[in-house]
């Protein structure tokens, strides 16, 4: 999730991303920008200290997979559990707390996470570069940063990530046609293999007793 009023955001990614929410959501984000106060009392009407269904009570809109998968009992049954113990005390602080760091700056950009080199300044690296061999300094992530998008998730739309990957131009931008924002990584094993896959490469294999014995008793 990113903030929908990043200054950084085009005009066009910012109402792509608006138009994919219901109403009373974006009710929630233009009363914690302009009038944070009233949110408390926003929240308590939405949930109150029981859920019936926890995506009709946070006002989610959902693609056709996701529409499908939020239906299925299972699935009902994890989100409830999940969801239902942040409003057992009745309590709308956390998800008025976490509205707020959507809307307001995070003390960084992402633009920071960006491979780039160190601008070096001051009197004593410009003396000791007068007479020694200065290697080039990297600052910013510099390992693999990778996205994965559902093409159809309209709870984090997708003009967000598009919006990551213009800012960040080194991180790869995974799309997935059809997907929504729970259908490619709730209760799909095969979702999370090529996750891993990507991540860690093909695997090679379990790992023998033998080489498992050997190194706890070397280590």
């Amino acid at each position: 999730m990113g903030n929908p009023y990043d200054s950084d955001m085009t005009k066009d990614e910012v109402r792509k991303i608006w138009e994919k929410w219901t109403l009373k959501r974006k009710l929630g984000f233009i009363l914690a920008k302009r009038a944070s106060s009233f949110l408390p009392s926003f929240y308590k009407r939405s949930f109150g200290k029981e859920i019936d269904h926890p995506i009709k009570s946070l006002s989610f809109t959902l693609g056709k997979k996701d529409g499908a998968l939020v239906e299925q009992d299972f699935f009902i049954d994890f989100l409830h559990r999940d969801v239902q113990e942040s409003v057992r005390q009745g309590s709308p602080a956390p998800f008025v707390e976490e509205t707020l760091m959507q809307v307001n700056k995070w003390g960084f950009s992402l633009a920071d996470l960006q491979v780039r080199r160190k601008l070096m300044k001051g009197f004593t690296w410009w003396f000791h570069s007068l007479f020694n061999e200065v290697q080039e300094v990297w600052e910013g992530f510099l390992g693999p940063i990778h996205i994965w998008q559902g093409m159809d998730d309209r709870v984090v739309p997708y003009p967000f990530n598009d919006y990551a990957k213009r800012m960040v131009p080194g991180a790869t931008l995974h799309k997935l046609i059809g997907e929504g924002h729970f259908s490619y990584f709730c209760f799909c094993d095969q979702c999370h293999r090529e996750i891993f896959v990507t991540l860690f490469g093909i695997p090679k294999g379990t790992i023998s007793e033998t080489f498992v014995t050997e190194t706890v008793e070397n280590g």
